[in-house]
């Protein structure tokens, strides 16, 4: 039944939801799958539909026991609808109905407001796998490429989870909505994907763990946010694809620091002290660590501006409806109505970045930031420790929220990484220091070369250090079918 961890194969789609007592809502879904199928074969992971991947799957939502692992075609992928186990006495715990039950239907008043919500996580989820499309060809390693489609299946069943939700609460406009998320195209110019980060291209394996180490960690934090929702079905589907989110970012993180592991081992061997000695660290086949430095720059700017303005009555109206709540909202130490409390907000006033204090109901996306700033300070003081222990003198560092912004506060500024304000002149004369150029694009466009040789990895990444489900080096996690 329904609130049990057990998931039912018993029709085209898993899940745990009791479709089978539901045949209305089994019947739209049956309806909408050829459309996702034929999404998935045009944009999804391009030549290797018929490739033999090594993948997880849910077969029950208890933490002990929810993921099984064997080849499977990603077409056959038993995406399913999955959610965390409800909680009787489940309470809103925030907002002007805080104490309430939680609501089991979508209450009528916040009918609008309640989709917006759903259909703007939803896009995000096919548009990365639009996104990485192209990645599979130039796979630095076969544990790589299976972690990437790893990924994709599991935004994809994160698509499936948004739908279900439409279809089942929202009628004839959930269903209208649903057939939109498979309409929309990353980096349309006609019918792009709803947020900008989703609209840009993932043009390298770099880019593909920024990516996953900044934006779904973005998406981590909206996810804690939305599992904190007073509508029920919401918040238990929320808290079951974080338990997937996390190896998005294990993803990100780790690959990020194994090619800062291999740049340094690299220089080592060379016996280059000077890190800045670009050219010389390239001859080695490796990423410098001022590139990568400019890459997280740049992906960390990005899903900054995915948080929306730092002020924000739209935030406010979510959380004062119980809709949408706070990163872990009830282990937060204060009243959680917030009607005459603050929270500082940095600001510009008067040509000077300030801190200022906002009524902390509006400043709702700002402090969802500050406490993913912190979270990305996490990893980042972890990659510094690969740079420490190979003794090379470079740390990698977060930039000031105020640089490069296109969104709240600071998108009508430049500023530099470190915060100063800066003229349109100097900006334009020192950007390539901190963002990724051409030439520096050029440059890890042609490390790209794809290494599929089980146990070998390309010369700018280095191994991990563990297998997938504890397999060996050389396990064959992909096997690769031509045609």
């Amino acid at each position: 039944m329904a609130e049990t961890s057990h998931v039912d194969y018993s029709t085209k789609i898993p899940n745990n939801v009791g479709l089978m007592d539901d045949q209305r809502v089994l019947k739209a879904l049956e309806q909408w799958h050829p459309g996702y199928i034929d999404w998935w074969m045009t944009m999804g992971p391009e030549g290797f539909q018929t490739s033999d991947v090594y993948l997880r799957t849910a077969i029950s939502i208890d933490p002990k026991g929810w993921a099984k692992f064997d080849y499977v075609k990603m077409p056959e992928y038993r995406w399913g609808i999955l959610l965390a186990p409800r909680d009787e006495e489940r309470k809103v715990s925030f907002g002007a109905h805080k104490g309430e039950k939680a609501w089991q239907e979508v209450p009528g008043e916040y009918r609008a407001m309640l989709r917006r919500l759903i259909v703007v996580q939803g896009d995000t989820e096919p548009a990365s796998v639009e996104q990485q499309r192209h990645l599979g060809k130039t796979a630095p390693s076969l544990y790589d490429m299976r972690n990437l489609f790893q990924v994709n299946v599991e935004e994809g069943r994160h698509l499936w989870a948004m739908v279900y939700l439409l279809h089942k609460y929202f009628g004839k406009d959930g269903r209208e909505e649903a057939e939109q998320l498979l309409q929309r195209r990353s980096g349309d110019v006609d019918k792009p994907r709803m947020l900008g980060a989703f609209n840009e291209a993932t043009p390298d394996w770099l880019s593909f763990f920024m990516f996953t180490f900044f934006t779904d960690r973005d998406g981590k934090m909206q996810l804690e946010s939305l599992a904190q929702s007073g509508f029920d079905p919401l918040s238990r589907t929320c808290r079951f694809m974080l338990t997937e989110e996390a190896h998005h970012m294990f993803v990100g993180e780790t690959g990020v620091g194994r090619a800062i592991e291999r740049t340094c081992q690299a220089m080592k061997e060379a016996g280059i002290e000077d890190p800045y000695d670009v050219a010389a660290v390239r001859r080695l086949g490796v990423i410098d660590l001022p590139t990568i430095q400019k890459k997280a720059n740049l992906h960390f700017t990005l899903s900054l501006d995915l948080f929306g303005s730092e002020v924000s009555t739209n935030a406010a109206n979510y959380y004062n409806s119980g809709l949408k709540g706070r990163f872990q909202e009830t282990r937060v130490e204060d009243d959680h109505v917030l009607t005459s409390v603050t929270y500082p907000v940095l600001k510009l006033v008067d040509s000077e970045i300030r801190m200022v204090e906002e009524p902390a109901l509006t400043a709702i996306n700002m402090r969802l930031r500050d406490d993913y700033v912190k979270d990305c300070q996490g990893g980042v003081s972890r990659w510094n420790k690969v740079i420490e222990k190979a003794g090379v003198k470079f740390a990698l560092k977060l930039p000031s929220v105020a640089f490069h912004r296109h969104i709240g506060e600071f998108r009508n500024i430049e500023a530099s990484p470190d915060g100063q304000l800066l003229s349109q002149g100097e900006w334009e004369k020192s950007k390539d220091q901190w963002l990724p150029s051409k030439e520096d694009g050029d440059y890890i466009e042609s490390l790209m070369q794809p290494c599929w040789e089980r146990g070998k990895f390309a010369s700018w990444i280095a191994p991990p250090k563990v297998g997938i489900d504890n397999k060996p080096g050389d396990f064959e996690y992909v096997k690769i079918h031509n045609g």
